[in-house]
């Protein structure tokens, strides 16, 4: 099993994977954020088929018409869609989609329960890669709903926002929720590695129009691995490394020739490459169709080019537009991928046109 995407739950099709033959040697991923947007995948079982399932906004709790004494918490999502059982109609509503848990604690519960199964995807040796954003909590009381929120972008199909009506405790107005650690603590006490931490640096970030913090220009990537011992190419990721010159041991500095200064005789090395710092400067690239979420490639990349060989197979469980699946295949990489949405199977097939092998899809 290898190129291919399974379109449903990540959860479900990572159990299809894990009982077959194929290991991945490495998972590189960017799962949806916590309380980002609503991806519109849930469906209603029951009730009245002409129903929206919306209630009035302007309606106050205490004027609602529906009967339900609970106004605020049946609505949780989008334009004031119920989120889980229409009080109009009695439709029930099921959504698969992670990251519009009611709390902070539950999305990384879900995402926890996905990593696991990932791991159970991987070789021994395999790692995880975890790109992941953070959220500010934004509770108010008037009325209107709280909003986690990092970006006002309208690219993607749904057109909301989530919103919630629970006012979630410990968490103050405005707070920095932490999403990032939150979920990389949990994955260690699964069980993963903690390796490093990663700061994708944007040098064009999204403009916020706060006054009384700095505009955020960066994101997180976890190196998680499956084992004490894993595949890492050092070589394959090194940099550039600035000609330093030699070394003078007696006063501490490296110096070019013609300083006049004479080096150490047992340090007249000059270095090419670099070990790869910790902060990736990589610029976001918009991809004309693709939806809100997709990251660049050059931030995927080298995080293949550690984590594997050419050969291997990479893992995605939210493939998304198929960046991943596009890089893996331009660095001789076969790939696996879960993608929730089926409609995204154009985009995909069309980022990955040009490299050899066609996407078949289950």
């Amino acid at each position: 099993m290898k190129d291919l995407i399974l379109f449903g739950d990540c959860r479900e099709s990572l159990k299809t994977i894990a009982t077959s033959d194929t290991k991945a040697r490495m998972c590189v991923t960017s799962p949806p954020y916590y309380g980002l947007r609503d991806y519109g995948t849930a469906t209603w079982i029951g009730g009245d088929p002409n129903c929206n399932h919306r209630r009035d906004t302007k309606v106050k709790p205490e004027n609602c018409n529906t009967g339900h004494k609970n106004h605020d918490e049946m609505a949780g999502v989008g334009d004031a869609i119920y989120k889980s059982v229409c009080p109009k109609c009695g439709a029930i509503r099921q959504d698969s989609q992670i990251g519009l848990e009611q709390s902070p604690e539950e999305y990384v519960k879900e995402m926890v329960k996905v990593f696991s199964s990932v791991r159970d995807c991987l070789t021994d040796d395999g790692t995880l890669w975890l790109n992941i954003g953070d959220s500010y909590y934004n509770y108010r009381s008037d009325g209107n709903y709280p909003k986690q929120t990092v970006s006002k972008t309208r690219q993607d199909l749904p057109q909301s926002t989530p919103v919630r009506g629970n006012k979630l405790e410990g968490l103050k107005q405005k707070d920095l929720i932490g999403i990032p650690w939150m979920l990389a603590f949990a994955l260690r006490a699964d069980g993963w590695y903690l390796r490093q931490d990663i700061i994708w640096h944007k040098p064009n970030p999204m403009p916020e129009s706060v006054k009384d913090r700095c505009t955020k220009a960066h994101e997180y990537i976890f190196l998680l691995s499956k084992s004490k011992k894993y595949f890492y190419d050092n070589e394959a990721i090194k940099e550039p490394a600035k000609d330093w010159g030699t070394r003078n041991r007696t006063k501490g500095k490296y110096h070019n020739p013609g300083t006049g200064l004479q080096p150490h005789s047992g340090l007249t090395k000059s270095y090419e490459r670099k070990n790869k710092r910790s902060v990736w400067s990589v610029t976001v690239k918009p991809y004309k169709g693709a939806h809100f979420a997709t990251y660049p490639e050059e931030l995927v990349e080298p995080c293949i080019l550690a984590g594997s060989e050419k050969g291997d197979i990479i893992l995605d469980p939210f493939m998304g537009s198929g960046t991943t699946a596009m890089v893996a295949k331009k660095n001789s990489r076969s790939y696996l991928g879960c993608e929730l949405r089926k409609e995204y199977a154009s985009l995909q097939t069309a980022r990955i046109s040009t490299i050899p092998n066609k996407l078949p899809l289950y």
